[in-house]
Formats: C-alpha cells, sequence, structure tokens
C-alpha cells in the first residue's frame, strides 16, 4: 500500500508548506485537504459521524489555494482534494483550477471528489440536494472535455455550454486521476462509470471493506473496465488494521492528522512515520 495524510488545512492548524514538507520527509506518499466553503449556522442536516460538529469544519482553508503552498514546498508529494465538493463549484473554473495546480505541481494532483453530505450548505450555493448525485457526474464530465479539447463543448440537463476555448491544459494526460468519494451502491456505479478510483467515506467500517471493494471491482469487470484503485482516508493508525486494509484491497492508506499547532502535529508524523516503517 501506498500511504498518505489528510488534515482540514485551518488558519489556527500546522500550515500547508511545513506539513508538505515534514510529509515528503518522511516518506509519504500523498496529501489530502479537505473542503466545506462554510457550515451554515442554522444545519439541520446530522453530522455523519455523529455527535457535534467539529470546530475545524467551520474554518478550511481553500483546498486549491492551500495544496498550491503544499505543492510548491516539495517535490515528489502528490497532492489532492479529499474531496473537493464539486456540487458547490463551477464547472468551467473548477477545471481551470484543477488543470492550474496540476501545471504548477507538475503533474502531481489527484482530484477527489464528492456531491457532500450537508444539505443546508449546497442549497446555499444553489445546488438541489435531490439531484447532486446526477449534478456531479455532468459536471465532472464537463471538466473533462474542457481538459481534452480545444474547443470543449457540454450539453446535459444541468450543465449546458457551447465550445469554449480554455487553458491551461492539465499536465497529467488525459487529466488527473479522479477520485470518487462514498460507500453507497451509487458511489459504486459513479466509480465505474467516470472515475479512476474510488474513496470509501472514513465512516466505512473496517468489517465492510472488503465486501464493498470486492463489489466495486465485480461491477468494474462487468463494465469491461480493469481493476479501479482505492483509496481510503482515516484509516486506524495500528498494525494490524492496516495489514486487514491491505488485504481487503486497500492501494493507498491515509492516516486523518489532527487539525492542531505543529507542537501537535509534528510528533504525530514521526509516531506514523515509524508505523508504516515497522510494516517493513
Amino acid at each position: 500500500m501506498k500511504f498518505g495524510l489528510s488534515i482540514f488545512p485551518t488558519a489556527e492548524a500546522i500550515q500547508p508548506a511545513p506539513l508538505a514538507r515534514r510529509a515528503e520527509e518522511l516518506g509519504f506518499e500523498s496529501l489530502w485537504f479537505t473542503e466545506h466553503t462554510h457550515i451554515p449556522v442554522g444545519r439541520e442536516t446530522p453530522f455523519p459521524a455523529g455527535g457535534e460538529l467539529p470546530d475545524e469544519y467551520r474554518r478550511i482553508y481553500d483546498p486549491f489555494v492551500a495544496l498550491t503552498a503544499a505543492a510548491a514546498a516539495t517535490d515528489r508529494l502528490l497532492v489532492g482534494t479529499g474531496i473537493c465538493l464539486i456540487v458547490q463549484r463551477d464547472p468551467i473554473t473548477t477545471a481551470k483550477a484543477v488543470a492550474t495546480i496540476d501545471r504548477l505541481s507538475g503533474g502531481r494532483f489527484l482530484f477527489g471528489v464528492g456531491a457532500g453530505w450537508n444539505l443546508e450548505e449546497m442549497a446555499n450555493h444553489g445546488t438541489d440536494p435531490r439531484t447532486r448525485f446526477s449534478l456531479m457526474r455532468e459536471r465532472v464530465e464537463a471538466m473533462k472535455a474542457i481538459w481534452t479539447a480545444d474547443e470543449a463543448s457540454y450539453h446535459g440537463r444541468h450543465v449546458d455550454f457551447d465550445p469554449i476555448w480554455s487553458w491551461p491544459k492539465p499536465l497529467q494526460r488525459p487529466h488527473p486521476p479522479i477520485l470518487v468519494g462514498g460507500n453507497s451502491d451509487g458511489a459504486l456505479d459513479r466509480a465505474v462509470a467516470f472515475a479512476d478510483g474510488w474513496m470509501p467515506s472514513p465512516e466505512t467500517r473496517l468489517r465492510e471493506l472488503p465486501g464493498r471493494i470486492a463489489e466495486l471491482q465485480e461491477r468494474a469487470a462487468a463494465a469491461g473496465r480493469d481493476r479501479i484503485p482505492v483509496t481510503f482516508a482515516a484509516v486506524k493508525p495500528e498494525v494490524e488494521a492496516l495489514g486487514r486494509y491491505a488485504a481487503a484491497g486497500v492501494d493507498r492508506a491515509v492516516f486523518a492528522v489532527p487539525s492542531a499547532p505543529a507542537a501537535v502535529v509534528e510528533p504525530y508524523l514521526d509516531h506514523l512515520a515509524g508505523l508504516v516503517a515497522g510494516l517493513g
């Protein structure tokens, strides 16, 4: 397995550049930043993990700006959105942001996308929660057209534009890997239909993973696709658990790093690096 790190980047936590430099020094393969544009004060949607919503959800940096800082501070570390809430973003401007960071990073960007869980948040962006999954697919398809065609157009139910010119194009061809988040049957279908990888939700239980990953690969084979890589965020930092993730078919294990100052985070990174080294 490859090993990565994920954090809610905020002004109060270790900053993107020093975090990225230390992650690269310790040999981690990737660094992932989350996204929430805001949290509605009157939110009624329950937090998927249960309990109170952690404070860092209200304070997240823009992921593309923060990941650019991380990429500029490193040479080899892959940087990714885990996940980008594409149903809350314009596809034309997001396509440009993705292509730009892929260029500036030397082709090191990974594009994790999802439809989100906070219904009030997406509604504030003018998105109907009931159609968010079909909207996500159209926006991803539209971005692919922009990345791969000199004169791109797209005509769907939610996204509709005549031929446009938009540069830069991504350095990775045909585009950076797209990883779809979620753990429902629909998420598996979306991963097979238009993605390059699957990111199970962090709430997915370890005992459920082997069956879900097997189901994903069966659906991929039925669609004539090769095996779809799996990236699992928020893995348990335990040797026994990491062995079970690998046996289940996880290709990239991502450790959740606390959204905390460097004095807290850096020793934890050393601990995680020692854990990975101990696996041989």
